[in-house]
């Protein structure tokens, strides 16, 4: 029989077991939209917007450079790349690949992508592939609706017009590397992958770089940029304008042709760099997005070392160009007067000792320049014998000291990187560097430039601008202006002599050009202005006391060095030149350089 009050027991305690998961559903939809719109409504809230909303990083304009006639030497040229949202991606490897094989990666690109991406902030783009072709920039806007978190972003990179030209005085720009990011301020650098590697680029890069600005812009689920909600505007880097001049540059470097060797000239009125050259150079655009590995080995490994800027980095022997300095020196402690003389059999010996240190000329002419020689000789004719006297005369410690007003030993100061201070040295110096006694033939070394004695040719320059102005001189400077504002000159130490004194120099100086004797005379042929000047020969190698030294039996390499600086016109300077001719033989190799450069300067220029 059937139990009515049983299945109705029954159905009761289903409706209520039934009502009571309803109920309990219920109250957990209740209690997760609860959650979800009162106590985790800020959470969520802040995630929708940053799905939505995005702040992103608008990098600024770097400064350009400009050449003293405003000729463009460093500029930005537009360009796109390819940037990667790695919080929209879902599996960044998948993508990574499969852009792999769209438009090709190279292990440098994914190592870099990498390394960005550790230092990035959530939602920002991290650029994976710099300087899109066309075709490729084509490529991925056919597939990007199935590229998650890919963007194309437009910006500015930088561009080096005269390439080699100028790259060891304007320098490069290169990607921020790790341990640099590391130390960077990070919110001065958001958006940008690039900062000044050296020379100008690198000692002025707080200017060039400019101030960053951000945008607030609205995307869609995919991260496509709808619109823009605000933004503030970058500021711009400063642009340099520099005392060089680029036609000068130009006559100097193809002057200097494929020798090895630096020149740099000087306006002896300001300091500023007219020219500075490093030959062989390095095109600077090869560095700004990454240099291959080939490419950097080919340079780094070249027995020309073309990343070495000599102009500033190269230390040399001065050789002969110091005789000008220390004659004066000599004259001011009333050591020699213009008209005493030393015998000059084309070798000379100290006293108790029976080494003899033969001149230059003696392999020449088997004698000596003259029976006897004077200052304005031993200048004019570059008479070792006559310093060989006059070094031992002052001894090393005040030979020291009448140079170093010249700027010897120390650096210049020049506003590009990587300067060396040479060597001048004196008896304290070598105790400290060798824990060695000074011996007296190492003074009549240093007396003709060589020895221990290291010197730049921007150290020679600078010296050249000091006699060309007497004693008065200015830091040598590249940058004349920044964001239009002059550079304050900044003046040298007056190297204080008297007048008779230096007349009687700079005469000297005006007899290497312009006697018959002189040992740079081959360059006065239908001069239009003068020139006082000073030859200098600095050797690689040493010489045995009783051995010639034979050019054409000597390795290349191991020739000797030519040097000539000089200033011009005499009576009112308007440059300063110091030439190196590395392994050029001699000076021989170095003024005709000089003339073609003070020529495109002080005719050709006015000419035009």
């Amino acid at each position: 029989m059937r139990d009515t009050g049983r299945e109705l027991a029954i159905h009761k305690a289903r409706v209520g077991v039934a009502g009571f998961v309803v109920l309990a559903a219920l109250g957990t939809l209740i209690y997760r939209y609860y959650t979800l719109q009162i106590v985790d409504y800020e959470q969520f809230l802040t995630q929708s917007e940053r799905n939505r909303v995005r702040l992103e990083a608008l990098p600024p304009n770097r400064g350009l450079i400009y050449d003293r006639r405003g000729r463009l030497l460093a500029s930005n040229e537009p360009s796109q790349s390819l940037a990667i949202v790695v919080e929209r991606t879902g599996n960044l490897q998948g993508l990574l690949d499969q852009l792999d094989a769209l438009v090709g990666l190279d292990e440098d690109e994914l190592e870099r992508f990498q390394e960005r991406r550790r230092r990035s902030r959530p939602y920002d783009p991290v650029p994976l592939k710099l300087r899109l072709s066309d075709a490729e920039v084509a490529v991925i806007g056919v597939h990007r609706h199935t590229l998650p978190g890919v963007t194309i972003e437009a910006q500015l990179t930088r561009s080096y017009p005269d390439g080699a030209l100028l790259s060891h005085v304007v320098g490069y720009v290169g990607r921020i590397n790790a341990q640099e990011a590391a130390r960077l301020e990070g919110e001065a650098y958001r958006g940008t992958y690039h900062m000044g590697k050296v020379g100008i680029e690198k000692r002025y890069e707080d200017v060039l770089l400019g101030r960053v600005g951000n945008q607030n812009v609205e995307a869609n689920a995919h991260g496509r940029v709808l619109r823009v909600l605000a933004r503030e505007l970058p500021e711009p880097g400063a642009d340099l304008e520099l005392h060089l001049d680029l036609d000068l540059q130009r006559v100097a470097s193809e002057a200097l042709g494929d020798q090895r060797g630096a020149v740099v000239a000087l306006d002896p009125r300001t300091g500023g760099v007219l020219a500075l050259v490093s030959k062989p150079g390095f095109d600077g655009n090869l560095f700004i997005n990454g240099i291959s590995a080939s490419d950097y080995a080919a340079l780094r490994d070249s027995p020309d070392t073309p990343l070495l800027n000599r102009a500033v980095q190269g230390q040399y022997p001065p050789g002969s160009t110091v005789k000008p300095m220390l004659a004066l020196a000599g004259l001011e402690l009333g050591l020699i007067t213009p008209e005493s003389t030393v015998e000059d059999p084309g070798w000379y010996r100290i006293p108790g000792d029976s080494r003899r240190y033969r001149d230059w000329i003696l392999r020449i002419r088997g004698t000596g320049h003259a029976p006897e020689v004077d200052m304005r000789m031993a200048i004019a004719e570059s008479c070792d014998v006559y310093y060989y006297d006059l070094a031992r005369t002052m001894g090393i410690d005040t030979l020291a000291q009448g140079l170093a007003p010249y700027g010897f030993g120390v650096k210049t100061d020049i506003d590009i990187t990587s300067e060396q201070p040479g060597i001048l040295p004196n008896r304290e110096w070598k105790r400290r560097k060798m824990g060695q006694p000074w011996y007296p033939g190492e003074t009549l070394s240093v007396g003709i430039g060589q020895g221990y004695m290291l010197a730049t040719p921007l150290q020679l320059a600078q010296a050249a601008m000091i006699l060309a102005n007497r004693g008065v001189a200015y830091k040598p400077r590249v940058v004349q202006r920044i964001g239009g504002q002059p550079v304050a000159q900044e003046s040298l130490p007056v190297v204080e002599a008297s007048p008779e004194h230096w007349s009687a120099v700079v005469a000297a100086m005006m007899d290497v050009v312009h006697h018959p004797s002189g040992t740079a005379a081959a360059i006065s042929r239908d001069l239009p202005y003068t020139i006082a000047g000073k030859t200098g020969t600095s050797q690689v190698i040493g010489i045995a006391q009783d051995a010639v030294y034979d050019e054409d039996t000597i390795n290349a390499r191991h020739r000797n060095h030519g040097w000539f600086l000089a200033f011009a016109p005499v009576d009112r300077p308007e440059i300063a030149i110091a030439v190196l001719a590395e392994n050029g033989g001699g000076s021989s190799a170095a003024y005709p350089v000089a003339r073609k450069v003070m020529d495109a300067w002080l005719v050709e220029s006015r000419d035009g």
